[in-house]
């Protein structure tokens, strides 16, 4: 049962289609024209030093930067690096 799990769940990861509609989606949220995507707000803010940050902010951000994360790992694991 496990083994299934694991194995459906890296069929997903591996699907550049899936992880290019979370990109799209999550990756860029949220969607009115006048404001950015969250993932370069929380980005600019860490580089700015991260201050008054809370956990709340840290969990955005990673939410946020999952879809890239696995576009990251799709393009080394296809470019072989």
């Amino acid at each position: 049962m496990a083994n299934t799990i694991k194995s459906l769940a890296l069929k997903i990861v591996d699907n550049w289609w899936v992880v290019g509609i979370l990109c799209l989606t999550l990756g860029l949220a949220p969607f009115p024209l006048e404001s950015e995507p969250h993932i370069l707000g929380k980005i600019r803010w860490i580089l700015g030093g991260a201050k008054e940050m809370g956990w709340i902010d840290w969990i955005d951000f990673a939410v946020h930067s999952i879809p890239w994360i696995l576009l990251i790992r799709l393009l080394n694991k296809k470019l072989g690096v």
